[in-house]
């Protein structure tokens, strides 16, 4: 199951923090439920362990992960009081199968947990939190429903792939409002200049992006409709374009964007009798995008992260 679950870094780290806990202690308060200093720092250090971090880069990856601690305790308080209850059997299967592949590679379960920093308590909770969403979509979904997710997104399940070009202004969301207003007035100039011809895509982003790609002319190369939750604004800009389309400006954590797309791969046309457990696991990310969006405007959320 392709679930997101700390997606930054694909963390494991499970966060069950104490309801009674100092604010010195404390780096959010989630419903009353505590995420410690020492969670986060430990999925920090799980996400990146021998990366040498400056205190800038430090900062804002705790806040990022943090985040991400969020949004996983608001489902698992969600699913603790509306998620079907885990089969033990189900955990043990998987904890066989994980035994079984480190194994073959010569690797043991104590390495493993070595490695990344958690314990099988830990994993076993994630693995229930997964299969408790699986579970709670899979009630909620009717056949049309799929069928429709299906039909909404051929470009997805055909493996639709296409060329992206992209300028981009880097500018910080905590960024103070009128440099931010700045960036995108300049970005829309350079779309109006590229729109009526003055320039082409290339050619300003060479001039103006400041991504790697600027050297060669904004090519990031091919992308699938799907991919890691925060290029969404960007994947889902991208492919509502026809080749050399411009896009509006798009605004992400990374700054503001200009895209172009200049191929597309048509891919293989999917018949959904044919892919229904790719379908379900689709719908599932969206639908826990959705959930924990609506779990958040109604959550009591409070930040205390120095």
């Amino acid at each position: 199951m392709r679930i997101r679950f700390l997606s930054l870094t694909a963390v494991l780290v499970t966060c069950t923090g104490a309801f009674a806990q100092t604010p010195a202690e404390t780096a959010a308060t989630v419903n009353g439920q505590g995420i410690t200093l020492t969670e986060l720092d430990a999925a920090l250090k799980v996400s990146f362990p021998e990366t040498p971090l400056t205190a800038s880069q430090r900062r804002h990856l705790r806040a990022t992960i943090l985040n991400d601690l969020v949004d996983d305790t608001l489902l698992r308080q969600f699913l603790a009081k509306h998620g079907p209850k885990v089969d033990v059997t189900e955990l043990d299967d998987q904890m066989k199968a994980l035994t079984a592949r480190l194994t073959k590679e010569n690797r043991t379960l104590a390495t493993y947990f070595k490695e990344t920093g958690q314990t099988e308590a830990q994993l076993r909770a994630d693995w229930s939190l997964q299969l408790q969403l699986a579970g709670y979509v899979k009630q909620q979904a009717t056949e049309e429903q799929l069928k429709a997710y299906h039909a909404a997104n051929r470009d997805h399940f055909d493996n639709v792939e296409v060329r992206v070009s992209d300028i981009l202004f880097r500018v910080s969301k905590a960024a103070p409002p009128m440099e931010r207003a700045t960036a995108k007035q300049k970005l829309q100039a350079v779309r109006a200049d590229i729109a009526s011809g003055k320039t082409d895509f290339a050619a300003a982003a060479r001039k103006f992006s400041q991504c790697p790609s600027a050297k060669v002319g904004g090519d990031v190369g091919f992308i699938t409709r799907r991919g890691l939750p925060e290029d969404e604004p960007l994947a889902k800009a991208a492919f509502a374009l026809k080749v050399s389309g411009l896009s509006d400006v798009i605004d992400t954590e990374f700054g503001f964007h200009l895209l172009t797309i200049t191929e597309r791969k048509p891919g293989t046309l999917s018949v959904y009798e044919k892919c229904t457990l790719e379908v379900l696991e689709a719908y599932t990310d969206d639908a826990r995008t959705g959930l924990v969006a609506k779990l958040r405007k109604e959550g009591q959320i409070k930040v205390t992260l120095p």
